[in-house]
Order: structure tokens, then sequence, then C-alpha cells
């Protein structure tokens, strides 16, 4: 045994063995002080040959470290024994920090369909839900997707094996459209099929064929319907552009409409949002024509095609209406600067504490949606 780890062991029953604090100081400064005996030590490192102090200088930091950390566990040892004795003797120590007690969050999805919710409730938009294991009429024929359309194959929708009672192929829901052909038949056999006016948002899983860093198999999607008389794109611009100001919290957003195809929808337009970077950040809002500016595409929108609101039992020619879809998943991350999809169902509680809402952050428009 070299002299540094008779030293360490000396040291190290002694320690053991210490009454109090003052004791155990006292071994302290005998080992590790300035005269200290491991101290002295270290300092004959510098006058041995380098093979010497290769083969002695881990044994002596290694006697060093040992002793440190016994002194520091014999410490923490001596500091609960007197906790505990201090505490046997006293009814209640309000000097104490109270226990920690677990707190969860709210996720952010789920924060943002409460936003969603207070913005359109402000508008006159009540929520609707439907199931999430669908037929096909309600998911694809009532939205005028006709039986060659892409988004019937199995590589983007989930199919049971199992048909309903009619022979109808059940299924994942690939979208909220369901709920508002729902809404539309429920109203129609409400109202003898004379119509009433329908202002609806309808949040919710959705599921795709579809995995990468913007995309998952199952997701959040919010919709919007809105069947009235009179109804023309101007209100969908106008509906758009107060949602996505008071999402956003901002008075600069700016939207710009493309013609684009839809089948439940005529006409049909992709919806784009305008961004700035400052900073090196994109940022929602500013002049998207500007050097540091863009458009980034957000969601899709339209007017209801005639034939989805003639299956749901209404008049097309007194009824007419808007429609948009967006994902909630997107919305949340480009409001709160996520970005990858995927780490939204990992389940990290360490995500999880840091992009999570506090169960009183409840969103008003008053205090901010985001608030």
């Amino acid at each position: 045994m070299s002299a540094s780890e008779e030293i360490a062991e000396k040291y190290l029953g002694q320690i053991a063995a210490a009454g109090d604090g003052d004791a155990l100081e006292a071994i302290r400064v005998a080992a590790l002080g300035k005269k200290g005996e491991i101290s002295l030590l270290l300092k004959t490192l510098g006058k041995m040959t380098p093979e010497e102090r290769q083969t002695e200088g881990p044994k002596i930091n290694g006697a060093r470290q040992a002793v440190a950390d016994a002194i520091a566990a014999r410490k923490d040892a001596m500091d609960g024994e007197a906790l505990n004795a201090r505490l046997a003797t006293e009814k209640l120590d309000m000097t104490l920090p109270p226990p920690s007690a677990p707190k969860g969050s709210i996720h952010p999805v789920s924060q943002v369909m409460d936003e969603l919710a207070e913005i359109f409730a402000d508008l006159g938009f009540s929520v609707a839900t439907g199931p999430e294991i669908e037929d096909d009429w309600h998911n694809f024929t009532a939205l005028n997707i006709p039986e060659t359309h892409p988004a019937r194959a199995m590589h983007d929708t989930f199919y049971f094996p199992q048909t309903d009672e009619g022979g109808m192929a059940k299924l994942l829901r690939t979208h909220t459209s369901p709920v508002q052909i729902r809404t539309m038949m429920d109203v129609a056999k409400q109202t003898d099929g004379a119509g009433e006016p329908i202002y609806l948002i309808a949040p919710g899983r959705t599921y795709r064929s579809d995995s990468d860093a913007t995309h998952t198999p199952m997701f959040h999607q919010v919709e919007g319907l809105v069947i009235d008389k009179g109804i023309h794109m101007g209100h969908l611009k106008w509906t758009l552009e107060t949602f996505l100001s008071a999402y956003f919290e901002r008075d600069d957003i700016e939207l710009r409409l493309r013609p684009s195809y839809f089948p439940f929808t005529e006409p049909s337009a992709e919806v784009d949002l305008g961004f700035s970077v400052e900073s090196g950040r994109r940022i929602i809002g500013g002049d998207p024509r500007g050097e540091n500016g863009g458009w980034m595409e957000l969601l899709g929108s339209g007017m209801v095609h005639p034939n989805v609101i003639r299956n749901c039992g209404l008049d097309p020619d007194v009824w007419q209406g808007f429609a948009f879809g967006c994902g909630i998943d997107r919305l949340a991350m480009l409001k709160y600067g996520m970005d990858d999809l995927r780490a939204f169902f990992d389940g990290d509680l360490r995500w999880a504490d840091h992009y999570g809402f506090d169960a009183l952050d409840v969103p008003t428009l008053s205090g901010g949606v985001g608030a």
C-alpha cells in the first residue's frame, strides 16, 4: 500500500468515527488544509520524475478525492441527524419549505384548442364534435369526393377490415369534415329540410398514413363551417383575418388567397399567411412583400360545394356557406416556436414542462388568448 493510500485509509476511519461538526472540521484541516498531509503530498508531485508522477499522481489525487467525498457525506449525514433530532422535539417547524407536489401542465395542443374555442365563441361559433371512427359515406362520399380520388387510397387512409351493418367501409376519419356533414344533416332533419343558420368549428383528432418532422399518423385539426343565406368569399376572408389576428395577437396580419381545388368546396382557395424575418427569426405579421418577408401556406378554404349541401338534405339555392380547415398542431408550432411535430406525442416530461401551460392560464380575449 502506498503512502497516500495509507494516509487516506487513516483519515477515512477518523471521518467515520467523528462525533460532531468540530471534529469533522479538524479532520478536514489535518488532511486537506494548506499544511494537511494530503496537501503536502500533492506538493511533492513537482519534484518527481515524469515516470514517478505518472504512477503516484493518480494515487494522491484519488486519496484527496476519497477523503473529500467522505467528509461531505459525513457532514450531510450529521445535518440529517441533527434535523431529525430537532424535529423530534418540535411539533411544527415553520422555517422548513413545504414538500414539493407533482405539478402537471396543459399540453400546447389542448391550450390552442381552448384558444380557438374562445376566439370563435366571440364570433358566434359553437364547438361541434363527432366520432373518430367513421364510415366511407360521411368521410368521403357526402363531401363530393369521387370513388377514384387518391385520398381514398389505402396509403392515405386507415381502413378497418370490417364493414358496418350496411356493408359500408369503416375507417379512422381523415379530417373533421364528417362533423360538418352530421351537423348539416341533423339541421335538415330537425327542420324538415327548411334549414337554419349554422356557425361551428370542429376541432379534434384525425388520422392519415404519414410520418415525418411535420406530419404524424395522428394529428389535430380544426375545421370551420358557416351555412347561411347570402354568404360569399368576403365573409370567409374577414373571418379568417379576424381569427388569425386574435390568435397571433397582432394587428398586422395579412392573408393571400390562391385558387385551388378541393372536392367539397367551389371555389376553393389555399390561404397563405404573411410573415417577416426579424433578428433571424420568422415572425407572423409584418410586411410579407419586403426584403425579409414572405408567405407560408397555412390552411385550405372555400365556398361549400352545392353538392355537399344537397347531400345533407338542404337546398343549395337557398343556403350557401364557406368552410376552412387547419392543423392545430401547426398553429401551436407557429405561435409557440416548436419545430418538430413528433415531440408533441413523445411523452417527454421535460418537453411538456418547457412548452406546457399552467392550469390557470385560461385563454381570454381580454387577457390575451395566449396569456
